[in-house]
């Protein structure tokens, strides 16, 4: 990219230094994983099992608890839709980019899981991972969880609007904005012609709504995301599926 090569040591200089003052906020306190249960439980309901990896986002990182961020609420939301009981397990952590999150998942033990929801994407960006590799990497870790776990349906979300990232300063927010769309693009590519995929906009995120660190979400932003990716799952893959079990 010209504007790379141009602007490569002013970039780099606010790049470094936005690393140095800026605001690092804590994971998410509370369980990573557990059991949401519908409003009204049914003899031989079949559980559904759900599985989100990926980096601070979310662990949750802008909330203060599990029950403000993403995988928990998820797993309400699925079992209030669904009238299921849902076994939910959270493997995240901040700062990881989709290659280092292959080495996250190979240290954890991973449950069953029906369900996989991945939030990746902005450490690739930080990281300059190229797009092809980013979707190499991300193919390798749907293929890795469905033969240890058992995935068969799987949610990406996508990157979200770097170029409004109110803690970057210009023009270091402009070029996050352009690698996030490239890969994006290359996301929603990659998912069109797989039909287990689906695609998860978070192009909604406004900035005057994000946590006090200004880059990750604020507890809004959670819940609405959340609940697009619970009606994502209920509708594009459970709603033909049994929900008891056979006799």
């Amino acid at each position: 990219m010209l504007a790379k090569i141009l602007l490569g040591p002013l970039l780099l200089w606010q790049a470094r230094r936005l690393r140095r003052t800026a605001l690092r906020l804590p994971e998410a306190e509370g369980p990573r994983s557990g059991m949401e249960q519908p409003y009204a439980a049914r003899a031989g309901v079949i559980p559904l099992r759900l599985l989100v990896v990926g980096d601070s986002s979310a662990a949750g990182v802008g909330v203060a608890h599990q029950e403000q961020a993403l995988a928990q609420p998820l797993a309400h939301h699925l079992a209030a839709r669904s009238g299921r009981p849902v076994a939910w397990q959270l493997v995240a952590q901040s700062g990881v980019n989709s290659l280092e999150a292959l080495d996250l998942l190979a240290r954890h033990e991973i449950g069953p899981a029906t369900v996989l929801v991945v939030a990746l994407g902005v450490n690739d960006v930080t990281s300059q991972m190229a797009p092809q590799r980013y979707i190499a990497n991300l193919r390798l870790l749907c293929e890795r969880l469905m033969v240890q776990a058992g995935v068969e349906h799987i949610v990406f979300s996508g990157l979200p609007p770097m170029h409004l990232l109110p803690v970057a300063p210009q023009p270091l927010r402009w070029y996050l904005g352009c690698y996030a769309r490239k890969l994006d693009r290359a996301l929603r590519d990659w998912i069109g012609a797989e039909a287990a995929l689906r695609y998860c906009s978070l192009q909604w995120a406004l900035p005057h709504e994000m946590a006090i660190d200004r880059f990750h979400p604020g507890q809004g932003q959670y819940a609405q995301w959340a609940r697009m990716s619970a009606e994502i799952i209920e509708t594009e893959f459970l709603r033909h599926q049994p929900v008891t079990e056979s006799v």
